[in-house]
């Protein structure tokens, strides 16, 4: 493939207008062509403020010839179908997350990007941030001993009664929107080999989706992972590793600004040591990774089908 990827994006959703398309416009190796939605002003104004053209519908954005992969940040129960049409039209999808609503459809999914060659990634933004590779290597050098347990927790303050996050019928809910946040830290720490062993939901008064939660899962060596979500809550964004000789701590874990510099706490018998790192766009990471996984015609998904998993022995524990 030679000059940029020419992507185009279903739908205006806020995640698409506020973060996504600032960092497509700004990447190089890539070119912003076309934004769809079902109604012509919103695609319009959408348009005009990005530089690229307007599309009425999403299925005449998936038609045209000059789009080469597209952004799917519509409501989590939209994703398979639209996902999947994108995959048959030969496009390379970066998808919101979670990627579908249930493993099953992940797999299908997973499966037929790689039966057409092409790139299918979840947009998990944090995991591409190099902050968590550095507590990785901290690890593995033994700094903190043996690894004996993982907490997480990621809760966001209440949202506006409308928000598509509280409908039932649009995929929302508390576990895939911002308990998946944990759970795939989890994954990005101890590996697959975590099993659910308990779990609780919780649905405040008036809302059709739950609104908290937390989860225990465990490797068949006896590390714990323990996971807290909410979405009505003080924010909270950190985790934790805590070994047998000491601790590693990080806040701003999720959704750090890109101007963030960030920090990783090592605690041990010595005391404490703060390691400062230099500031990162886990963003604009992201998207170069989709944008090499464009041109090499595939991206990882082992992770995003064990995350798929995951996310629905919770819920059934729950």
């Amino acid at each position: 493939m030679s000059g940029p990827v020419r992507v185009g994006v279903l739908g205006c959703a806020d995640i698409a207008l506020r973060r996504m398309l600032p960092a497509f416009t700004a990447a190089p190796g890539l070119e912003l062509a076309a934004i769809a939605s079902r109604d012509p002003a919103r695609a319009k104004e959408a348009g005009l403020r990005f530089g690229c053209r307007p599309v009425h519908g999403y299925a005449e954005l998936l038609a045209a010839d000059d789009i080469e992969a597209v952004y799917v940040p519509l409501p989590a129960a939209l994703h398979a179908p639209w996902v999947e049409a994108a995959l048959e039209a030969g496009k390379h999808v970066l998808a919101e997350k979670p990627l579908t609503t249930d493993p099953e459809s992940t797999e299908r999914l997973l499966g037929l990007a790689a039966k057409r060659g092409v790139a299918l990634m979840e947009n998990v933004m944090f995991v591409h941030h190099p902050r968590h590779e550095a507590v990785r290597s901290l690890v593995a050098d033994g700094r903190i001993g043996e690894l004996r347990s993982f907490r997480a927790e990621f809760a966001i303050p209440p949202l506006a009664d409308g928000d598509i996050r509280y409908s039932a019928e649009l995929g929302g809910g508390a576990l895939s929107d911002v308990g998946l946040y944990p759970l795939r830290a989890a994954l990005h720490f101890l590996g697959h080999d975590l099993d659910v062993v308990g779990a609780r939901l919780v649905r405040r008064a008036g809302r059709e989706v739950e609104t908290a939660g937390a989860a225990l899962l465990a490797t068949p060596g006896g590390v714990t992972a323990h996971l807290t979500f909410g979405m009505e809550h003080a924010y909270a964004s950190r985790y934790e590793l805590w070994g047998s000789e000491g601790r590693i701590t990080v806040d701003r874990a999720f959704t750090p600004p890109a101007d963030h510099v960030p920090v990783i706490g090592l605690h041990g018998g010595a005391g404490a040591e703060e390691i400062r790192l230099e500031p990162a766009d886990q963003v604009a990471a992201t998207v170069a990774a989709f944008v090499d996984a464009v041109r090499e015609g595939s991206a990882p998904c082992a992770d995003t089908l064990r995350q798929a998993v995951l996310l629905h022995d919770v819920r059934g524990s729950a």
